[in-house]
């Protein structure tokens, strides 16, 4: 006698570029257990969701029925074979083996490895072969006695406390892994799912403890609020529009059809059919890109509502005139209110709706694309909403413990404060439950369905310190190592399922460890698999940080008095740019979230008024700071609105009022920088040399506060000089290099050029000759300089 099993490996995404799937266990060819793991060919097949999923049969004898089995699955990509396609870790902080385990019994339940999770929460197709597709409801509440599906009315789109606004109540029914779900054809209610879509929707869970709350679906694809109103439980009796989206209801989305501004409907395909005209083709390699960051509530020139991705849309011209090759948005996830810097994510699968809604967010990617531009999202998963009551706190019980979004240690009688468990980060929020599959599978679905939904081409993790670092006692401070290495194991998971998924990703992690692993490979081993890292202390030393020991050079050339720069540290910083670094002359945090931060073009006359000689005086030491960034050796980006010397604070409580109109400024007291800029992104993005990793800096001078380095590759020889100085140097400098040699070297960019806003001092794009490894030429003031070797 034999016990089938049956073995199911589902992505939960469609057309997956898998190949040769196979199963491979902790048995021999017999079913009997073997040190040697078999490997057993896996069927494609679809399921009635319209997925892909691998699925094969394995015979074991009845008489190893008790016995221990381990399991896993290997497939092959597209230039990449035996891939190990677990990216889960064992429940277990002292092991990094990725494998899945049974006991074998009689009447065994398929076993399945759900690569991500999509499908298997919030409203969802159900492909039916002879009627219209249905729709099925599922929800994860393991702790919850019961949970209905409850419809709301459309007109209001808010269910009250009391359960006013619902004109439907579906009873769900418990499955398996703590989830509820009710579907077409189990009630009248629900209808086929074409006819539902655009339905909004809640969950009344009964608590564990008896008492009932009316949550929002936080796998939902869209949140009905365009707004900032947040009746906090009570009656509502306004528009839908007008709601916060956090709090109001969750709404019935089709993904693959696509809602365009006019009102008509496309299918998915035919809306990205002409995604690449023209032949434009992305950056494939993370040093190639040069990064615009930017926060689409900042735009909305002259307008008093925050920014969308309608302004986002138009905004494209812009950045395809001024050359960079990626955009970086700040998080763009429903988030609470509409002037918001994102980073209080509550629903990781719906793009804020006051921005406009993921449709919207879908065609500026494909705007973008047709200009040749990546769409790089920043996502934040270190906390939770702090606001998002209806998103995710208590979801199913009152008991600290049973907070299923949320780490929480001990027992709430160990503190003297009941919350002295939870998880603090140095974030906005307590920290979310990484030991739980289910936790670690929202950020991960959410990520994936941005990629294969709407083509999203990297991310940038928030604050990842938070999650593998920083994690204390909220109680205490006492260090919470086991939160930290749960934290890193997520980390490790998200990154190896990205990598799966599309390898060409770009990945990168705000962090500032600087623990090598974080750009080690996690997919074939075991680093945390990012690309680079953000690098704030190249803005520290290269611009300020309030009470930091950084160089902080424009800060210091500032007081206008003289003193000497460290410009060593500059170099220092440059060298360490060239391991997996995101360099930046300005962020949105450096520019607005900390004291004594603001704009580059204000901290580099010290705060003065920037008009006049004094604004002559900011954009000279503006430019110097954007080419040191561009021409350095790590992956480049600036944040918006750098381009034209932005002065107004930018800061996540008042950008509302202090938003500068970038595209008026460009055609006007603005168009010096942007010329700048334009000519610096076409020199770093157009010269492999200037994209390689290669630097040496023989230059440093302190006291004169001039630096010099080579960027180089195979083909050509960069020589960058930069001064700080507040005189030009125009009866020459001499430099001493041996890369010099006895060359001729020519002046081909010079940021203190008359078209850049600048005192035109230089050597006029002429030539040089070096001897014997040296070279004198005139530097400008507060300048930077690049010669060519010919």
């Amino acid at each position: 006698m034999t016990v089938n099993v049956q073995f199911r490996f589902r992505s939960g995404l469609p057309l997956m570029a898998f190949d040769n799937v196979r199963l491979r266990g902790s048995w021999d060819e017999q079913g009997r257990p073997s040190n040697e793991w078999t490997s057993v060919p896996m069927q494609r097949s679809r399921d009635e969701d319209g997925y892909d999923v691998f699925v094969v049969r394995v015979p074991f004898p009845d008489d190893e029925i008790g016995t221990h089995f381990r399991w896993g699955i290997e497939l092959d990509r597209p230039g990449a074979s035996s891939l190990w396609a677990i990216a889960t870790e064992m429940d277990d902080e002292a092991s990094t083996r990725r494998e899945r385990s049974f006991d074998l019994q009689q009447g065994m339940a398929p076993q399945t490895y759900y690569l991500t999770w999509i499908g298997r929460l919030g409203a969802n197709r159900v492909e039916r072969r002879n009627s219209a597709d249905g729709i099925r409801f599922s929800v994860w509440a393991p702790n919850a006695r019961d949970v209905a599906l409850v419809l709301a009315d459309p007109a209001i789109g808010y269910i009250a406390d009391d359960g006013t606004g619902t004109v439907a109540t579906i009873r769900m029914r418990r499955t398996v892994d703590g989830l509820w779900s009710v579907e077409t054809g189990e009630d009248h209610g629900l209808s086929d799912f074409d006819s539902m879509v655009g339905t909004p929707y809640m969950y009344r869970v009964t608590r564990d403890d008896g008492s009932l709350a009316y949550r929002t679906d936080i796998w939902s694809l869209m949140q009905i609020g365009a707004g900032d109103f947040d009746p906090d439980g009570a009656i509502y009796h306004g528009s839908p529009a007008a709601l916060d989206g956090p709090q109001s209801c969750s709404v019935v989305c089709d993904p693959k059809r696509v809602v365009l501004p006019s009102g008509q409907e496309l299918a998915a395909e035919a809306f990205w059919a002409d995604e690449f005209v023209g032949g434009r083709k992305l950056p494939d390699r993370l040093e190639d890109l040069v990064i615009y960051e930017l926060h689409v509530g900042a735009l909305g020139f002259g307008k008093p509502a925050p920014g969308t991705l309608d302004d986002a849309i138009a905004f494209v011209e812009h950045l395809s005139a001024l050359g960079v090759n990626a955009v970086e948005l700040l998080p763009i996830a429903e988030f609470e209110t509409r002037a918001n810097w994102g980073y209080g994510t509550s629903h990781f699968f719906a793009a804020d709706q006051g921005a406009g809604g993921t449709d919207r967010l879908k065609m500026f990617v494909k705007v973008c694309h047709q200009r040749g531009i990546a769409v790089i999202l920043d996502v934040c998963y270190n906390h939770f909403d702090p606001d998002g009551e209806r998103a995710q706190w208590a979801y199913d019980s009152n008991d600290h413990t049973r907070n299923i979004y949320y780490w929480y240690e001990g027992r709430p009688e160990d503190y003297a404060d009941p919350r002295g468990g939870y998880i603090d980060n140095i974030s906005t929020g307590w920290a979310p439950r990484f030991h739980e599959e289910a936790v670690r599978q929202l950020f991960i679905s959410s990520a994936a369905f941005l990629v294969s939904v709407c083509h999203i081409d990297g991310f940038r993790l928030d604050q990842t310190s938070s999650i593998h670092q920083y994690p204390v006692l909220h109680a205490d401070g006492r260090r919470a190592d086991r939160a930290a290495a749960f934290g890193a194991k997520f980390l490790k998971q998200w990154t190896r399922t990205m990598r799966l998924i599309k390898p060409q990703l770009f990945l990168t992690a705000e962090d500032y460890s600087d623990w090598s692993a974080m750009t080690e490979p996690s997919l074939t081993g075991d680093g945390l698999g990012f690309d680079a890292t953000w690098f704030g202390d190249f803005h520290h030393n290269l611009v300020e940080y309030h009470g930091g020991a950084q160089a902080q050079l424009l800060k210091n050339a500032g007081f206008g008095d003289k003193r000497a720069l460290t410009m060593s540290s500059l170099a220092g910083a440059l060298q360490t740019s060239a391991r997996s670094k995101v360099v930046y002359n300005q962020s949105h945090d450096d520019c607005g979230n900390r004291e004594g931060s603001a704009r580059t073009a204000v901290i580099a006359v010290n705060f003065a008024p920037v008009v006049g000689e004094t604004r002559a005086w900011a954009e000279a030491r503006s430019r110097f700071a954007a080419a040191m960034t561009l021409l350095s050796p790590g992956t480049p980006m600036f944040f918006m609105g750098e381009e034209i010397g932005a002065q107004k604070p930018y800061r996540y409580n008042d950008f509302l009022e202090n938003r500068e109109n970038i595209l008026g400024e460009a055609e006007g007291s603005g168009a010096g920088m942007v010329s700048c800029y334009r000519d610096l992104i076409a020199l770093s993005i157009h010269q492999d040399a200037i994209r390689s990793r290669n630097i040496a800096i023989p230059l440093v001078h302190d006291e004169n506060r001039v630096i010099a380095f080579h960027r180089w590759d195979d083909g050509e020889d960069f020589l960058v000089v930069g001064s700080l100085n507040d005189a030009p140097f125009e009866h020459g400098y001499r430099l001493h290099s041996e890369r010099l040699g006895d060359d001729l070297w020519e002046e081909i960019f010079n940021t203190d050029a008359h078209k850049y806003g600048g005192w035109n001092v230089g050597n006029g794009g002429g030539r040089i000759r070096a001897k014997a490894g040296a070279l004198d030429a005139v530097l400008p003031a507060s300048g930077v300089l690049v010669f060519r070797r010919l």
